[in-house]
């Protein structure tokens, strides 16, 4: 906890708590990422596949996100939409080195768009490209272009290289959505 983090808490200022859904397909970095985002005191030493679903919670400089970490294994995403209609935020993760599952990525995206419980809200989705750190990687370019993030018109979305395993671009995607979410909330 930070010494604003300490002065507001003593003030009586609470942050405001955002109900984000973090999805992609299993083994894309979805649950490690959330990991990095919590703080060092709370995080694992080891991650093991998600079954079902989990609930962490980590804070950015202005809000308190309770993330649902949603499995990626094909018999789970069923499970997504369950979530949808709370969802104030999305985080989509990609495994940028599985380029035969993009695809499968892709039309997972196409769902999660067209589906009821979205397609009419501007709810942010923050893409994380994970796994920048292998050499087979696409960049974030690539990825956004293969997933087709140039035709979502109707929502805020933005696309961040990252790193789950040493936190790289993870605090700048945050920081955008954490932006994203506050600049709605005065709309």
């Amino acid at each position: 906890m930070g010494l604003l983090d300490k002065l507001a808490a003593w003030l009586g200022f609470k942050k405001k708590e955002i109900h984000v859904l973090c999805i992609g397909l299993d083994n894309s970095g979805k649950t490690t990422i959330i990991n990095q985002l919590k703080p060092k005191d709370s995080q694992y030493e080891d991650i093991v596949p998600t079954i079902g679903f989990s609930v962490e919670k980590f804070a950015s400089s202005a809000l308190s996100f309770t993330v649902f970490d949603m499995s990626g294994q094909g018999r789970y995403r069923n499970l997504w939409e369950h979530y949808y209609k709370d969802a104030q935020a999305i985080i989509f993760v990609v495994d940028s080195c599985d380029k035969l599952r993009m695809v499968v990525a892709k039309d997972e995206l196409d769902a999660l768009l067209s589906h009821q419980d979205i397609k009419n809200r501007r709810i942010p989705i923050l893409f994380f490209a994970n796994k920048m750190d292998l050499r087979e990687a696409q960049s974030s370019v690539k990825v956004s272009s293969m997933m087709g993030l140039e035709g979502i018109s109707n929502k805020a979305w933005h696309i961040c290289a990252s790193n789950a395993r040493t936190g790289e671009g993870l605090h700048e995607g945050v920081e955008w959505l954490t932006d994203q979410i506050r600049s709605g909330q005065k709309h």
